[in-house]
This record gives structure tokens, C-alpha cells and sequence, in this order.
């Protein structure tokens, strides 16, 4: 009786085991429940993460180059040198004879040294490239590919999505990326679209585009404060009417901008016009705003000429730092 029993059973499981081996399917079935009923009982969280890399890319000589920072300084005649740290005299350097300082830019040795010729093109060298500051440095004509006639007024570094004011003293002004200043080429590249016989005012920072503000000002003592988020974002061109100077004096250089700033919400401002001084608070400010492209308002008699501009944000204290200058 247990031999036909124990035959019986093994009966059944033939005929089980053959259907399971005749289906592909029941097999597949039976699979996924041995796995599952084993992953319930001995599986534990994946103790090696799976995780997606981005495509592997050569490095560039930039890559390889240590985050130092470096001062650039560029002079009236066009010559260009570094210096190891932030804390460099760049006006107190040893210059050649009927050459002298003419501004400087500071920022990281892994950073491109953006320069802006009178013509509206940028140009881009490798900071950690330039000669020593030890030296007098070298002619910038030597590594540039720059038109006749052509001098170089600006030099600027910073982070590729930083933002910029750029501007022109006929009164238009954009908003670009430092990505925008960039250029492959020695010949450089067209930034500002310059209305006749006007200039490239020093590009400014812009630390917020939401609530940093624009303050212009004129040699004819004009002056007018706006939200910098007024003005257009733009990779070159000539961008938008920042403060409305008369076509005519502009051509002939009557009137044009002679400071053009970028201001942190809440900041105060001392201007200066020689001997003479003005402060104007967050509040005192207010009665120079005004749109976009308006005439401004006209600063007090003897304070017309501004010379020099210094700014204190909001969070400066007055006892713990110095205000920034322009």
C-alpha cells in the first residue's frame, strides 16, 4: 500500500514537472516566485549604488592648472602681466617709460582674462599664461590678432555664469553671462554695438539680477536709479536706453555717462566732484528713480562733475569696513 501511495504522488509530480517543462510560461512563473521567495529571505538593500556617470572627456591644459588667485594688470600702452594673490599695489608696479596703470582684474589662475578693445570686441587670454608682474610684462598685440587703431580698456575675470552690466557711455546698457565675454579667436569677438564716437564703460558685476539696481550718471551731473532686471539679457548688441541722452550731444560728446554701476538693494552712495562731497542714503536715493531711459534727475549745483563714487551695501557697517569705490 505505500509503494502504490509513494507511486501515486510521484505520478503527480511527473505529470506537474511535464507541463512545467511542456510551457514556457509556467516556467517563467515558477522562476519569478523562487527568486522572489528567496530575495524575501536572504536580499538586503543594494550595498553598491548604480549610478549614471556623465561621458568621459580629455582634459584641457585649464583643468590641470591649480585655483590660485591672481591678479591681471593691463596699462595704457596695452601691456599685459600677473601677479600671484588679490592683495597686489596694481597701480604702485614698475612701468615703462610714458606708460602707466590703466586697471586690473582680479580672479582665479584656472580663469580666462577677458580685455575689451574701444572698438566693442572682447578678447580672451589664459590668466595663469601672462608674463610675471615681475617684468613690465608683454604687449597684448603680440598674442591678439588687433585692429589698427584699436586699444585695449577694460579687463575683467570671474566665473562663467556670472553676470554682467555692460554698457556703453551713449547711455545703452545689457545684461550678459561671462560665458558671453569669452572668445576662441585672437581677432576676438563683437560684444557692444557702439553708437558713433561713444565708448565701453567698465563692465560691472551684477550679485542679484532680481533686486541689484542700475545708477547712471552723466557728465552733465544727470542722474537716475532703476531696477537692473529692466534691462535685457543678451549675448552682444547694443542693448537698451539705460538714461535718455539728446542724440546730438551724445555724437559730439556733450553729454555722456560717466559712472554706470551696478548697486545691491538698499545700498548708499557717496559722491564726490573734487573737494566737494555728497551722501545720498537707500532713501535719499529714491529721488533720482525713474524708468528705464528717462532723463534722470539733476544732482545739486557744485556736485554736477562726479568724480569718484563710493558705495556702501546695506549689510556693511560703516565701523567694520570700508566702502567699495568707483
Amino acid at each position: 500500500m505505500k509503494i502504490r501511495g509513494e507511486q501515486d504522488e510521484l505520478e503527480k509530480e511527473r505529470e506537474k514537472l511535464e507541463k512545467l517543462l511542456g510551457s514556457e510560461r509556467r516556467m517563467n512563473t515558477l522562476l519569478k516566485k523562487e527568486i522572489q521567495a528567496d530575495a524575501d529571505k536572504y536580499g538586503d538593500d543594494r550595498r553598491s549604488p548604480l549610478v549614471e556617470r556623465a561621458e568621459a572627456k580629455a582634459l584641457t591644459e585649464r583643468d590641470l592648472v591649480p585655483s590660485e588667485p591672481i591678479t591681471v594688470v593691463l596699462s595704457e600702452k596695452g601691456w599685459i602681466r600677473h601677479a600671484k594673490g588679490h592683495d597686489v599695489d596694481a597701480e604702485g608696479l614698475n612701468y615703462k617709460s610714458g606708460d602707466n596703470y590703466l586697471a586690473h582684474a582680479r580672479g582665479k589662475s584656472n580663469q580666462q582674462a577677458v580685455f575689451l578693445g574701444n572698438d566693442g570686441r572682447s578678447y580672451s587670454l589664459e590668466s595663469h599664461s601672462l608674463p610675471s608682474a615681475r617684468s613690465q610684462g608683454e604687449p597684448i598685440t603680440g598674442r591678439l590678432n588687433i585692429n589698427a587703431g584699436t586699444s585695449i580698456r577694460h579687463v575683467v575675470m570671474g566665473e562663467e555664469e556670472q553676470l554682467w552690466l555692460i554698457g556703453s557711455d551713449a547711455g545703452y546698457g545689457f545684461v550678459c553671462k561671462g560665458s558671453d565675454l569669452l572668445s576662441k579667436n585672437k581677432s576676438g569677438k563683437a560684444l557692444v554695438t557702439l553708437p558713433a564716437n561713444s565708448e565701453v564703460i567698465s563692465p560691472q558685476t551684477i550679485s542679484n539680477l532680481d533686486t541689484d539696481e542700475i545708477l547712471t550718471i552723466t557728465n552733465q551731473g544727470r542722474m537716475l536709479l532703476f531696477p537692473i532686471k529692466d534691462l535685457p539679457q543678451l549675448g552682444k548688441g547694443k542693448g537698451n536706453k539705460i538714461i535718455n541722452i539728446p542724440a546730438a550731444k551724445a555724437k559730439e560728446r556733450e553729454e555722456y555717462v560717466s559712472h554706470l554701476i551696478s548697486l545691491p538693494q538698499g545700498s548708499s552712495v557717496t559722491l564726490y566732484a573734487g573737494k566737494r562731497k555728497l551722501g545720498l542714503k537707500a532713501s535719499d536715493l529714491e529721488n533720482f528713480r525713474g524708468e528705464r531711459g528717462r532723463r534722470g534727475g539733476l544732482l545739486p549745483r557744485g556736485l554736477q562733475r562726479v568724480t569718484r563714487i563710493e558705495i556702501e551695501s546695506a549689510a556693511e557697517s560703516s565701523d567694520s569696513e570700508e566702502p567699495q569705490e568707483s
